[in-house]
C-alpha cells in the first residue's frame, strides 16, 4: 500500500495518505468476563440491579477487578495506537511537503479522533465500537505515563475506581503540549483493520 500525499486541486489542500491502523484482540482470556462482572458490580452497587447475595464489600471487589481488567485491556488499545501513531510521524518526515509542518505525535492523535475519517466510523460502528473517541482518548492517555502495562498493586485503589477520568486528563496532559491548528491544515486519510482481517489481507495480495 503506497504512502504518499495527494493534492486536492478544488480546495488547495493535501492529503497524506497514512500506513493502515491496525488493533490486536485482547489477550487476557479472563478479561472480558471481568469487564462484564466490573458492570454488573457497579449497577448492583448502584441498585439498578440487584445484589444477588453479594454484600456491598464482595461487589466492591468486583468493580475493582474489572476496572482493573479495563486498564489493561485500554493499555493494549492504546500501545497499537501510539505504534501506529509512530508511523505516521516516520511517513510525514519522509514526505517533502510536509517536513515543514513539524507534525509531532499528538498531531496524529488529534487526527484520529477529532478528525475520524467517515469509513473508520462506520468500521467501528460495524464492530459496537460507539464511543471510540472516550476508548482511545483513554488508551493513549495511559500509554503516555505507563511504559508497560502496570501491574495491579503499583496502582492505587482510588485511582482503580476512577482511572477514566485520570487517564483522561493523561491525554488532554500529553496533547496540550502542541497546538492542534496544525494538524488541521490538510487531511489525512487511513484505513481501520483487526489484526486477523489484515493478515489475511496481505495473503490475498501476496497470492
Amino acid at each position: 500500500m503506497s504512502l504518499d500525499i495527494v493534492a486536492e486541486p478544488a480546495a488547495g489542500r493535501l492529503t497524506l495518505k497514512l500506513p493502515p491502523l491496525i488493533l490486536h484482540p485482547f489477550a487476557d482470556p479472563s478479561g472480558p468476563r471481568k469487564l462484564v462482572e466490573g458492570s454488573r458490580a457497579s449497577m448492583m452497587l448502584q441498585g439498578l440491579l440487584p445484589s444477588e447475595g453479594h454484600s456491598a464489600a464482595e461487589l466492591d471487589r468486583i468493580l475493582v477487578d474489572g476496572r482493573f481488567a479495563e486498564i489493561r485491556m485500554l493499555f493494549y488499545v492504546g500501545r497499537d495506537l501510539m505504534r501506529w501513531i509512530e508511523q505516521c510521524v516516520e511517513v510525514a518526515e519522509r514526505t517533502e511537503a510536509w517536513r515543514s509542518l513539524c507534525l509531532q505525535p499528538q498531531h496524529f492523535a488529534y487526527a484520529l479522533i477529532e478528525h475520524t475519517p467517515e469509513r473508520v466510523r462506520s468500521k467501528l460502528a460495524g464492530w459496537g465500537v460507539t464511543d471510540y473517541r472516550s476508548i482511545f482518548c483513554r488508551a493513549i492517555g495511559l500509554n503516555a505515563v505507563f511504559a508497560e502495562a502496570p501491574e495491579r498493586e503499583l496502582l492505587a485503589e482510588e485511582f482503580l475506581r476512577n482511572y477514566y477520568r485520570y487517564a483522561d486528563h493523561m491525554f488532554w496532559a500529553w496533547r496540550s503540549v502542541v497546538d492542534p491548528a496544525v494538524a488541521a491544515q490538510a487531511d489525512f486519510e487511513f484505513e481501520l483493520y483487526a489484526s486477523g482481517e489484515y493478515s489475511r489481507l496481505l495473503e490475498r495480495e501476496w497470492n
